[in-house]
């Protein structure tokens, strides 16, 4: 099997794109929470990263992996399968679903890691527009992630309800 990840995420593989996941009517709020967060918080990006942020990436890391560690045993079983069928990329979008949620984490991190070690207090970005875009920035990514991960979560959930529903439907004999 090709990998198609990336085509996947950017141009779709038979539906829509991946990224459209990202770009919807909530990213507003997203954006809104890392502006209010950026302008509330009275510490700077390294003293957030270092005290709150990566020991919290750490729960979201714990998480999101426990769950796809769930969904992957969910996506093994032929009930799934069958609901797969059902969409125009197959079971393609499930795992590469729970593949961005995974990546959009791991962005997080690396980029509050950074913060941690003070790389954007360089010279060049002292500018006080510039670090409160940063900060903003952070915290939207800080964001995305608390809503990625809540996915994850969610999406397994669905998948085992909806394995529930196809054993009940085999069972009563009806079309699933």
């Amino acid at each position: 099997m090709k990998w198609q990840f990336w085509r996947w995420l950017f141009l779709g593989l038979r539906d829509r794109p991946g990224c459209r996941l990202l770009l919807d009517r909530w990213l507003v709020v997203h954006v809104a929470a890392g502006i209010l967060i950026a302008q509330l918080v009275g510490v700077s990006i390294h003293e957030a990263a270092r005290t709150i942020l990566l020991p919290l990436a750490g729960v979201f890391i714990g998480l999101s992996f426990a769950w796809a560690g769930n969904a992957q045993a969910l996506l093994k079983e032929s009930e799934i399968e069958k609901v797969a069928e059902h969409h125009p990329d197959g079971i393609q979008t499930y795992v590469y679903t729970f593949q961005l949620a995974i990546l959009i984490i791991l962005i997080t991190l690396v980029a509050w890691g950074l913060a941690g070690l003070k790389v954007f207090d360089a010279a060049i970005l002292s500018n006080s527009m510039v670090q409160t875009s940063i900060e903003a920035l952070l915290y939207f990514l800080a964001s995305i992630t608390l809503r990625e991960c809540w996915h994850v979560v969610m999406a397994s959930q669905l998948m085992i309800l909806s394995r529930h529903n196809v054993q009940n439907a085999n069972k009563t004999g009806k079309e699933t």
